[in-house]
């Protein structure tokens, strides 16, 4: 495990460098591979970040319990992709090569044996997880009516030909014959409906072929593809008070999770902090309101910048109106937004006393602003994956957040 973490280390601090010669390579002595992949430069970039993020998450994780579970959900994930296991081999030789080049006198003997034996750890675990999956590599699923509040926000409500099984909280990923071979995280904004109707919460990223088809493009009547349902942002049923705090878009699993809660009332109070940078972000007040009259024990806080102000200010509400509330160690607190916004909102619930272990929200990268957690300087490689642009999607963890990606 110390020679893959010390090569690695080698590698990071030339990841862009290696992610280009890996599909470089891959491509050229694979060339039908490359019908497989987006066509546009821009998502071929979001793809790069996305295989160096994998494989950062695979060596931070090599000796956790977490990694084989990991990997099998990632081989059942990347059927919709249509990959098959005769292209782990190829994909295989393209890592190597990749490995060995960025290395340069780093690669030595021991070093390439322990990544051969790693890499066939990961396809075998990536194939077993394909092979046991019951569900189908997608869900077609018809757009049967298209929201949109202002220029760049939209709510979808899908009907999938068949029902598709997931938990309030959770998300699915998304593509459309508009933008082929390109699929992009949302998160469900419902908890479970008799007619099995989903409402994908999509907000519009500049120059995101997929989030600007979806909101300004799509229609009642198309089609779309549905990944299978993941993400760990699920209720946890306790007797401890529960606070959700949402950003943005990340309205949309909070929204799941509060219909839940008021389908089985909970005994305990429940507080609710929405986040926005303007009024087109509170497209959902109505709702919220009538869930605040109805639910004796919710509480409401809706957080927006002053007029005039910048919209990073709302986060600076966020924080005073976070340290005005007190009993932190006893909540549960579920929290999603953007990935920042996740990143810097847990250290201060921190700083106020929750328990880490009761901060739920899914996985995003840590960072931002140029450093760490603590004020740690990034390493290269983490550079690489939260420069500001363009944005990666985790498929572990299962990322995030606010789920679009573009």
């Amino acid at each position: 495990m110390r020679i893959l973490k010390s090569s690695f280390a080698v590698v990071e601090r030339r990841a862009e460098h290696a992610v280009k010669f890996f599909y470089s390579h891959l491509f050229w002595h694979n060339p039908g591979i490359r019908a497989l992949f987006p066509a546009s430069f821009e998502d071929m970039e979001r793809q790069r970040d996305r295989l160096f993020a994998a494989l950062t998450h695979v060596i931070a994780h090599l000796e956790h319990e977490t990694l084989l579970p990991y990997l099998r959900e990632l081989g059942r994930d990347h059927r919709k992709f249509l990959v098959g296991p005769e292209h782990y081999a190829a994909v295989g030789a393209s890592l190597m090569a990749a490995l060995a080049q960025t290395s340069g006198d780093a690669w030595t003997p021991d070093v390439e044996k322990a990544w051969a034996e790693a890499y066939q750890v990961i396809a075998d675990a990536m194939t077993e997880g394909a092979a046991a999956s019951e569900d189908p590599p997608w869900w077609d699923a018809e757009v049967v009516r298209h929201l949109q509040y202002g220029q760049d926000i939209a709510v979808l409500t899908l009907r999938p030909h068949v029902p598709l099984p997931y938990l309030p909280g959770q998300y699915v990923s998304v593509s459309s014959e508009r933008v082929p071979t390109t699929w992009r995280t949302y998160s469900i904004g419902n908890a479970p409906r008799p007619d099995h109707t989903v409402d994908l919460h999509v907000s519009r990223i500049e120059r995101g072929r997929l989030s600007t088809a979806l909101v300004r493009e799509v229609r009642p009547g198309e089609t779309l593809r549905l990944g299978a349902a993941g993400g760990q942002l699920t209720l946890r049923r306790t007797d401890r008070p529960v606070s959700l705090i949402a950003a943005g878009t990340g309205w949309a699993p909070i929204r799941a999770l509060l219909e839940e809660l008021a389908e089985h009332p909970p005994d305990q109070d429940v507080r609710l902090f929405v986040v926005a940078r303007d009024a087109a972000h509170l497209y959902d007040r109505p709702l919220i309101d009538r869930y605040a009259a109805s639910l004796r024990r919710l509480g409401v806080t809706y957080i927006t910048p002053a007029p005039g102000q910048h919209r990073n200010q709302a986060t600076d509400r966020l924080t005073t109106a976070l340290a005005n509330r007190a009993l932190w160690p006893e909540h549960d607190v579920y929290l999603s937004g953007p990935p920042q916004f996740i990143d810097e909102t847990a250290y201060v619930l921190e700083e106020l006393g929750a328990r880490p272990d009761r901060l739920f929200h899914d996985s995003v990268p840590t960072g931002g602003k140029g450093h760490g957690q603590g004020g740690r300087p990034l390493g290269f490689g983490e550079w690489f994956l939260n420069r500001p642009a363009p944005h990666w999607h985790n498929p572990s963890a299962r990322a995030p957040r606010a789920r679009e990606e573009g």
